[in-house]
């Protein structure tokens, strides 16, 4: 049966990069073919490949698609950044937030677009497997992820199952809300946005609907994970 063409209009998948020029291409291609009528926001942290010439190639084929480019426009590096630049473009009830290296699974887009129709405030990816990650890093997440749920709870703040997950959904509503009353606590140069969202909201304020999903290790290109972002996570922790 064919596939109502405008199926996924009121959705925009935000797709923060730097240098995903192995995947970037398969990732869009493969969104428009199973996801007809939604948007999608390519948002370029200063990508040194061909990302951007990637991204661009397809830009004709699909009417619904742009391409930001962040350090052209003299925005601070930082993928929570690159969200917040994503959501503030879109224009669609809902934005759903995935990273462009195929360690979320796209398919999944259609569990989180679901709960959201169905009146959830935030669908989040909620990792119940991790796939070829080494023991330290694992480790280390372990580590921020207990102190995360830590200051939500000495905080009083509102929690989800995987409170540091890139791959989720919004009411766009919401988190444009959040953002323009608390901006100031937003670390725009991290990259938790959704921790900084939570440490924000009043416990039961917000309807979460978790959504598993097994995190895949990278198989193109190099990991961003860096000592920056464990600074930049703790100073989060503190505003």
């Amino acid at each position: 049966m064919a596939q109502n063409k405008r199926a996924y209009s009121d959705c925009t998948l935000i797709l923060p990069t730097l240098n995903e020029d192995a995947t970037i291409g398969r990732i869009i291609r493969f969104i428009f073919r199973n996801y007809p009528g939604i948007s999608v926001i390519v948002v370029d942290d200063g990508s040194t490949d061909s990302t951007k010439e990637e991204a661009e190639a397809l830009a004709s084929a699909h009417r619904k698609f742009l391409f930001i480019d962040r350090k052209a426009a003299g925005r601070a590096a930082g993928l929570t950044g690159s969200m917040i630049d994503g959501m503030l473009a879109s224009h669609t009830k809902f934005v759903i937030f995935m990273d462009a290296d195929l360690q979320h699974p796209p398919g999944k887009i259609r569990e989180i677009v679901k709960s959201l129709r169905a009146g959830y405030d935030l669908a989040v990816g909620c990792r119940r497997e991790v796939r070829g990650w080494p023991l330290y890093r694992m480790l280390i997440s372990k580590a921020m992820i207990n102190t995360g749920y830590l200051v939500l709870r000495i905080r009083r703040k509102q929690a989800c199952r995987d409170i540091f997950s890139g791959f989720f959904g919004a009411k766009r509503s919401v988190l444009y809300g959040m953002y323009k009353k608390e901006g100031g606590r937003f670390v725009v140069s991290g990259y938790k946005y959704l921790f900084d969202t939570l440490k924000c909201v009043q416990p039961g304020s917000l309807k979460i609907s978790d959504i598993p999903y097994i995190f895949e290790g990278r198989k193109f290109g190099k990991s961003k994970a860096s000592a920056k972002q464990v600074l930049a996570l703790i100073k989060s922790f503190f505003t």
